[in-house]
Order: structure tokens, then sequence, then C-alpha cells
């Protein structure tokens, strides 16, 4: 009999793992506590505890390109930057067009996964959950995939403003936050300088009175759009600057683009650490709403007042009516006992973000707990298609000793390549980390093989946007589709732009000889790793 596998969770990372479980020939039961796919995306009117979701307006920081699933690609008139509605809307179609949604049972509530007293011989897991009558069941499971995501427990360091519990206005999360009525002519204070940040304080600069960001440390600020007009991901995840170009030249022309865009400094935006040390801002309007002067960028807040803030340079900003604290999330797992797997301080110990290296046999992974600068879907999938693998015994993991190693090195090398905060804990590099998982699994695109056998393509794959079609071009659960899609990824990009005719531009020759020198350094790189 196939073995049979518990997926908690049927968000973008629960999809992923039912469908390579079939594709393994393994069992998948997919548990759900909410009442449809989606996960995080599956935006509801209403913020509610223990589930994540988005807000009303957002729109996904990665181009379609980059984020599709590797042998699903999104359809050509979706977006390249799509809102929510669409990111839902194109998980249905790969659940009906792989026939996972027979799989999930909704309404069902995990509460505890314990190790079966035979677990040594067996691997097996005990799964108690509640369904949607209150009924509480236990049933034994070979393998278990945790696919609940890190944005469901809010991170709120109340404890870290004296004055905090005097302060008579309204305070929230942005968990909590949905658009912007009821905050129509209020005076908001937002502290927190990523991403969601950014999003609610340019929304909210145009129906409040007056908006203010406090930040300690300040942030890099990225357009989703590249000067070229294309997502700026696809210009930027490349193979040819990941092995070619030396990390200093990456620092230095990112830092000098986006000074270009803006001057950082001038916006009271531009942090100590470098672009590429740091989760940056992805947003196209913060720069213009401080313009408007409808967005101001304040210093850390030193205290509260009843009525208002104390910033660091002791400045402060009276009749304060609501504060949103974007300041991030911790991740748990509080139904997996403590002696298989802890988290503290939003660190937890697991061999490439995936399994628990003290567990022998290897029958529990933990799916999409990584913060790439890049899209989570393709390296929550990669991490799928190997955890099944592992689970099939067609891949094995090495010894406990190598994991341990593995890991040791990753949290030294965490805080050199990284400024510290909660979420640099589990941050990856999107190529350096997708072709780390797919050499386990032996999918990682072998250039070498490619340029004898098809040169162009060889070309493409190293020169071209490291797009997820990439690694089903050749080993376990190749895609006959992989090829065509890689060579048409430019058409999918351009589709959704291109809505009124208007005259090519002429080239002069020169991406001929670009693609020239390309191919030169594609046979140098491959040289230089053969000596």
């Amino acid at each position: 009999m196939s073995k049979k596998v518990a997926v908690i969770g049927s968000g973008a990372s629960g999809l992923a793992a039912i469908k390579c479980c079939l594709d393994e020939g393994l069992q998948p039961v997919c548990f759900e506590k909410g009442t449809d796919i989606g996960g995080l995306w599956n935006f509801k009117e209403e913020a509610l505890p223990g589930f994540a979701s988005v807000y009303r307006s957002t729109v996904i920081n990665t181009s379609k390109e980059m984020m599709c699933y590797s042998d699903f690609p999104i359809p050509k008139e979706y977006p390249n930057f799509m809102h929510h509605s669409w990111v839902i809307k194109y998980f249905r179609l790969y659940a009906d067009n792989f026939g996972l949604m027979k799989y999930i049972r909704f309404r069902h509530h995990i509460d505890h996964v314990k190790l079966r007293e035979d677990f040594t011989e067996t691997g097996q897991w005990d799964v108690t959950y509640t369904n949607e009558k209150n009924e509480s069941t236990t049933e034994v499971y070979d393998a278990v995939m945790v696919c609940t995501g890190h944005h469901v427990y809010p991170h709120y360091p109340r404890d870290t403003f004296p004055g905090i519990d005097d302060f008579q206005g309204k305070i929230i999360h942005s968990h909590d936050y949905k658009d912007h009525l009821g905050f129509e002519n209020k005076r908001v204070v937002i502290i927190g300088i990523g991403n969601s940040a950014g999003d609610i304080a340019v929304e909210l600069s145009h129906h409040a009175k007056q908006v203010y960001i406090s930040t300690r440390s300040g942030t890099w600020v990225l357009n989703r759009i590249s000067p070229s007009g294309v997502p700026a991901d696809i210009v930027a995840f490349r193979r040819v600057l990941q092995n070619c170009v030396p990390s200093s030249v990456k620092e230095a022309v990112a830092r000098r683009q986006l000074n270009q865009r803006f001057d950082h400094a001038l916006y009271g935006l531009q942090p100590e650490h470098n672009v590429l040390g740091q989760h940056p801002m992805i947003n196209d309007d913060l720069p213009s709403r401080i313009a408007t002067g409808s967005l101001v960028i304040k210093p850390n807040i030193k205290r509260f007042t009843k009525t208002g803030v104390v910033f660091d340079n002791d400045m402060v900003e009276y009749d304060i009516d609501i504060v949103v604290f974007a300041t991030g999330y911790r991740f748990d797992f509080p139904f997996i006992d403590e002696s298989v797997m802890k988290v503290e301080n939003n660190q937890v110990t697991l061999y490439k973000y995936v399994f628990p290296p003290k567990l022998d046999p290897p029958t529990l992974s933990i799916i999409g707990l990584v913060q790439p600068l890049g899209a989570i879907m393709p390296i929550s999938e990669m991490q799928c298609r190997w955890a099944t693998r592992v689970f099939k015994g067609t891949a094995r993991l090495p010894s406990q000793g190598a994991m341990f190693d593995d890991i040791r090195k990753k949290k030294m090398e965490m805080p050199k390549r990284y400024h510290s905060t909660i979420k640099h804990t589990f941050q990856v590099n999107y190529i350096e980390f997708m072709d780390e998982i797919a050499e386990q699994i032996g999918v990682k695109p072998d250039l070498k093989r490619l340029l004898l056998s098809d040169p162009r393509l060889a070309l493409t794959v190293f020169a071209g946007p490291c797009t997820p079609y990439q690694y089903r071009l050749m080993g376990p659960g190749a895609w006959k589709g992989a090829k065509e899609a890689i060579e048409t990824q430019w058409d999918l990009i351009a589709y959704p732009t291109k809505t009124r005719p208007v005259p090519e531009k002429t080239t002069n020759g020169v991406p001929g000889i670009l693609k020239l020198l390309l191919v030169v350094a594609l046979i140098v790189a491959i040289i230089w790793k053969l000596l």
C-alpha cells in the first residue's frame, strides 16, 4: 500500500504538497481548518485569530513568471503583478487541473501530531484533529508535511514602548488591517518598515489626515518594475548575475540604481546596512507620498503619551488617533511536541529549513518556512518535491552529523550576510537555495549537458530569468513542456501589457553582440567550474 501523508494547510505550500505526494505515488490527506484553499491569499473581510490573511488592496510583490508552480504556467492574460483575487484564481486553476480538492478536509483543525510508540521502526505519527462537528479523532500517518506558513501569529512588541498602556488611542497589528475605512481624517502612526508598513502607509496617506512611519533602521525601497518596464525580479534573478558578478559589484550597482530613483538619505530612509543585507521594502508609490507631505518618515518611538508619541529625536506628535504595529510575525507549531521541534526567538533547528535533524526516520517536513527575496511558491514546491521523495525512499538525507554541520554553517553565515531581525533567522537567496534543494533530488539544470545538446536553451537558462520551469528540464519529475515554457516566457510577460499595438523598436544589432558575449561567459563559467 502507498504511504499515507498528512498535509497540514491548503495554502500555496499545501497545494504543492498534495500534488507532489500524488506525483510520487503517496496518499495525501490535507487538513484545512478554514473553509477554502489559498491560505494567506484567501482574502477574508475580517481578520481571524490563527489565520493568515491579506488586506483588500494587496498586490503580490513577485511577478507571475517567477512565482508560478514549475509545471503549471500562469495564464498569459493574468497581470504580471497580481492582486490577491488573481492569485487565488490561479490556485484554483492549479487545484482543479491536478485534481487536488478531493484530498482536502475543510474545517478540520489539527490538535496534535505525536510520535507513535513504535516510531523508530515505522516512522509513523498519531495525528489528532477536530472536525467541523467538533468531534476529535486520531489517525495514523506514515509522514507529515507542515504547510501552515509564517504569517499567522503577529509579533507585537508592545513591551518595548514605555507608556503604551496609557495611550488612549486605538492600537492594532497590520494582521488586522483590511482597508482604509475607519481611518478617514485620522492621525496615524505606523511602526515598522517592511512591505506591509509601506503598503498600508501609502494607502492611508490618501484618506487619513496625516500618516507617519516610525522606523528604527530605515530601509531600501525597490520598485516592482525595472527601468525597462519589465518586472524587476525577471531582471535580477539570473544565473549569470548569481555566478559571475561579485557581491560587492552587485551591491554597488543596486545602491546606485535605487538612489537614482530617489535619494534614500534625502527622504530619511537610508539604512546603515547594505541593500543586499536586509529584506527590502517593495513599493512603487512611497517616495511620491512622502513628497506630498501626506506621509512622513520618523525615527523610532521613545515613549507614548496619553494622546501622542515622543520619538528618539525628542520630537513629539500630538493627537495621534491610531497606531498600527507592522512589526512582522513570529512562527510557531503548537501541535508539534517540543521534543520533536522547538521554536525559540523565531529560530528552529531544521536541515535546510525542512527536516528536524534528530528525527530518524525523517518522516516530518516543514514546508515554506523561509524568507526569500523573491517568490516563495517555487521554493515551497521544491521542498515538497524533495520531502516526498525522502518519504518514498528514493532520496536520502545525509548523516545526522552532516546535517548539524550544515545547520551550524547557515546560522553562522546568517548574521554575516543579513541585518539582524526576527525575519532574518530564515532568510535565503532565491537561486542559491533553489539549486541547493534541487541538487538533493537531481533536478538542478545541468548547464554542461544543456550546452552540448541545446546551446540556445543553455544560454537562456544561464543568462535569462531563473524561472521555475528550469527545474523541470531534467531529472525526476521532468516536464515535457518545460523547454517551451522557458522559450515563451517573454511572450507571457509581454502579453498583459501590450494591449495597444505600437511600432517595434529597432535594435541595431546590439542584442546579438550581447548574446555572443553571454555565450562566451557561459563557456568560461563552465570551464572554470571544471578546473
